[in-house]
């Protein structure tokens, strides 16, 4: 029995958006690596990019996120 079982077809309802054709899909019709998702519905997925935007920004400007400076040391 397999562990993992490839999933050819995607349940009705799953949006994704695929990163190498840029385009929205319903149901995962490219590899995981190349797709972001899934989405509630296509209008999610079509914003799909400009949500990581957003998610990128906030994860940047986040101070828990950041390396405290680095402690000095005599040997500086």
């Amino acid at each position: 029995m397999a562990l993992f079982k490839k999933r050819t077809a995607g349940k009705p309802g799953e949006w994704y958006y695929c990163l190498e054709h840029r385009k929205v899909e319903e149901g995962p019709d490219c590899p995981g690596k190349d797709r972001f998702g899934p989405y509630a519905s296509r209008a999610e997925a079509q914003h799909a990019m400009e949500t990581a935007r957003e998610r990128n920004l906030q994860w940047e400007n986040d101070p828990r996120w950041h390396d405290a400076p680095a402690a000095r040391t005599d040997d500086d």
